[in-house]
C-alpha cells in the first residue's frame, strides 16, 4: 500500500473537480510521502506548523521581535519598509536623478547594503532550517521528537490532505484559518478565558490556537470523517493548552439544518448541557475561509442569525476570508462572485430590521504580526 502511495504522490493525477491547497508545503530534498490514507482513500499529512514565539503567557518582548523579524522576511509592502530601506529607497532616487554613484577600485559599482541588526543575526538560524510546515515520511514519524522536547509549545501539528473535491475542503488547511489564527495571538487579552464556538472549523487548526487563550472552544463542521480528524489534530496539540483552559470540544453542526444534533446514537452530537452553555456562556463566534459556495453562504448567515438570538450575552462574530479571482465568461473579466454574494450578505444582516438583536459591521485591517509562517498575500 505505501509504495503505491509513493508513486502515486510523484506522479499525481487530479481530476477537474480537485481542489488544490492554498497552503503549500516545502519540505527540499526529502519526498512528500503521506502518513495513512483516510477513510475516504486520501492521502493524509502529517504537518508541522512552527509558531513564530511560543504560547506562554510570558512571552517576552525578544519573542514579538523575532516574529516582526520574521515577517519581514515574509515580504513587505511598501508602505511597512523600515526608516532604513527608506533611506536606501532614496539614495537609489538620487542616483536616478544623475547623481554620481559609489564605484570601487575597478570602476565596479558600490551597491550600499542595509547594515544587518542585532535581530537578523538572531533570526538568522530559524531562516536558514526554515522547513515549515515539515512532511514527516512513513516510518519518521520521531524525526521531531527532539526539537519537541526543547521547544513543546514551538509547533502546531495538523494532520490534513493537500487535495480534495469541493465537498472535502474542510479536510485542507486555507490561509484565511491561519490569518485568524494570527489575530487571536496577537489580541490575546481579548479572547482570554472566553466561551467561543467556531463554524466550520475544518482540520480545526484555528480552534487549538484559540485554546490556547480561551476557557472553552467548541469546533463545529458536517462530517463524520473531517469531524475525526479535526478531533485527531485537537489530541495531537493538548501540549499547548494551560490547565483550566483550552478545552476543545468537536462537534456536528450543519447548516442547512435549524438545530443542534442531539441524537445520542450520532457521532459528535450535542448534550442539552453543552448547547445551554453555548447560549448562556458564549461571546465570540469564529469562522474562517468558508465563505466559497453562495448557497452556504447562507446558510451561514442563518445559522449565526439562529444563534445569535439565542444567547444571553452579547456577542462578537470574527469572519477571515481570501478573495479568490477568477476570470469569468458571464462578466468576461476577473471577478470574486463569492466575496460579493459575501459582502451583499452581510450589508443585509446589517439593514436588519429586528428589535431584539442590532448587527453592526467593522473591517480589521490585517497588518498585525504574523506568528505562522504562511504567505499573507493581500487578497486576505
Amino acid at each position: 500500500m505505501v509504495d503505491l502511495a509513493e508513486e502515486e504522490m510523484d506522479n499525481p493525477t487530479f481530476r477537474s473537480d480537485t481542489v488544490l491547497s492554498d497552503v503549500h508545503l516545502h519540505c527540499p530534498s526529502r519526498r512528500h510521502l503521506m502518513v495513512r490514507l483516510n477513510a475516504v482513500g486520501q492521502p493524509v499529512f502529517l504537518s508541522y506548523f512552527k509558531l513564530l514565539w511560543n504560547t506562554d503567557d510570558s512571552a517576552s518582548e525578544e519573542h514579538v521581535g523575532e516574529s516582526t523579524t520574521e515577517r519581514e522576511h515574509q515580504g513587505r509592502s511598501a508602505d511597512e519598509m523600515c526608516d532604513k530601506d527608506r533611506n536606501l529607497k532614496k539614495e537609489s532616487e538620487l542616483n536616478s536623478e544623475g547623481v554620481q554613484a559609489l564605484l570601487d577600485d575597478d570602476g565596479d559599482l558600490e551597491v550600499v547594503r542595509r547594515p544587518r541588526s542585532a535581530s537578523d543575526l538572531e533570526a538568522e538560524p530559524l531562516l536558514r532550517h526554515r522547513v515549515h510546515p515539515v512532511i514527516l515520511m512513513k516510518g519518521n514519524e520521531d524525526a521531531f521528537e527532539d526539537e519537541e522536547e526543547e521547544c513543546p509549545c514551538d509547533f502546531v501539528r495538523i494532520e490534513h490532505t493537500m487535495a480534495t473535491p469541493l465537498e472535502d475542503v474542510g479536510k485542507q488547511v486555507w490561509r484565511a484559518a491561519f490569518l485568524l489564527a494570527d489575530y487571536i495571538l496577537f489580541s490575546r487579552d481579548t479572547f482570554r478565558c472566553c466561551s467561543v464556538l467556531e463554524l466550520g472549523g475544518g482540520t480545526g487548526i484555528t480552534s487549538i490556537i484559540m485554546g490556547t487563550v480561551a476557557k472553552r472552544v467548541y469546533c463545529t463542521d458536517v462530517g463524520k470523517d473531517l469531524l475525526a480528524m479535526c478531533e485527531q489534530n485537537v489530541a495531537l496539540n493538548k501540549h499547548l493548552m494551560k490547565p483550566g483552559r483550552g478545552e476543545i470540544k468537536v462537534k456536528e453542526l450543519d447548516w442547512l439544518k435549524d438545530e443542534f444534533c442531539t441524537d445520542p446514537e450520532a457521532p459528535y452530537s450535542w448534550s442539552e448541557d453543552e448547547i445551554a452553555d453555548v447560549h448562556d456562556h458564549c461571546t465570540v463566534i469564529m469562522a474562517a475561509d468558508v465563505f466559497y459556495d453562495d448557497d452556504l453562504t447562507d446558510a451561514l448567515f442563518r445559522t449565526l442569525h439562529r444563534i445569535t438570538h439565542n444567547l444571553r450575552n452579547s456577542c462578537t462574530v470574527y469572519l477571515a476570508l481570501e478573495k479568490r479571482l477568477n476570470f469569468t465568461l458571464r462578466h468576461m473579466d476577473v471577478t470574486c462572485e463569492a466575496y460579493s454574494h459575501f459582502r451583499n450578505t452581510l450589508n443585509d444582516l446589517e439593514n436588519l430590521q429586528d428589535r431584539k438583536i442590532k448587527y453592526t459591521a467593522e473591517p480589521i485591517k490585517p497588518d498585525f504580526c504574523q506568528f505562522l509562517v504562511y504567505e499573507r498575500i493581500e487578497q486576505l
